[in-house]
């Protein structure tokens, strides 16, 4: 099993709903999406476009998936998880836009966040202890030989090239797509999700993601609302009905 700490929108906010019917799959329930009318694009295309997305889910990755250390538990995890994001402030992203990064479609913030920056940074160090080693595989599979030198550093000691200084938060709407596709897929892409960026999204919760086996799709265990309320019922040890667990 693998874990990944990520940012998503709320199961009622209809940029999930908008993601979910792109992507084929809820990833709160983890069930399938009939695709969105008229892109430009037929259900087989899409599909094939998003098919690496679907199954990471509608995320912007903060903490990269990890497995567990041996010296500690999902419990343990969740805690402290609920406990780090109620000592968390909410904020205001800046308004997401349509970007290609390499030949992958996302939607990235119009203009870098500095709290957005240093949360995900926080979120890395806190839960570093929970993260096992990296195998050799795993290693291999960052293809070292193409990271910069920090880039190479941040693998070995954070399990990730791209923390810190080189993070850069995107939330995925498609795998690679190939050049020759680059217009039809970004117009489809365009269609489906510009009408829904007008408002700016309150990056108000932490996600924790869960990979049930290798290979499986990623879903939402648990959503840990960010703020004081969520932090002070931790300390009085009450129900932690802040945490929102799909059924």
């Amino acid at each position: 099993m693998r874990y990944a700490i990520h940012f998503t929108p709320t199961p009622n906010d209809p940029l999930t709903a908008v993601a979910a019917a792109w992507l084929g799959r809820d990833v709160y329930s983890g069930e399938s999406v009939d695709p969105p009318p008229a892109t430009g694009l037929g259900m087989q295309e899409i599909s094939y476009h998003t098919a690496l997305p679907r199954r990471y889910g509608f995320h912007g990755l903060v903490k990269a998936p990890f497995r567990l250390n041996d010296d500690v538990t999902e419990a343990m995890l969740l805690r402290e998880l609920m406990c780090f994001a109620g000592l968390q402030q909410p904020f205001e992203l800046p308004p997401l836009e349509i970007a290609r990064i390499g030949s992958v479609f996302s939607l990235i913030p119009s203009w870098p966040c500095d709290k957005l920056g240093f949360l995900a940074a926080s979120v890395v160090q806190a839960f570093d202890r929970y993260r096992a080693p990296l195998s050799d595989a795993e290693i291999d599979r960052a293809d070292p030989d193409q990271l910069s030198a920090a880039q190479l550093t941040n693998l070995h000691r954070w399990g990730n090239p791209y923390v810190m200084e080189d993070f850069r938060f995107q939330m995925p709407l498609t795998g690679s797509v190939s050049q020759s596709d680059f217009v039809r897929v970004e117009h489809a892409v365009r269609v489906v999700f510009e009408p829904h960026l007008s408002r700016k999204l309150t990056f108000n919760n932490l996600a924790l993601f869960v990979e049930d086996e290798p290979g499986a799709p990623f879903r939402v265990h648990s959503l840990h609302p960010m703020g004081r309320v969520s932090a002070r019922r931790v300390a009085r040890k009450e129900p932690a009905s802040d945490v929102m667990q799909p059924a």
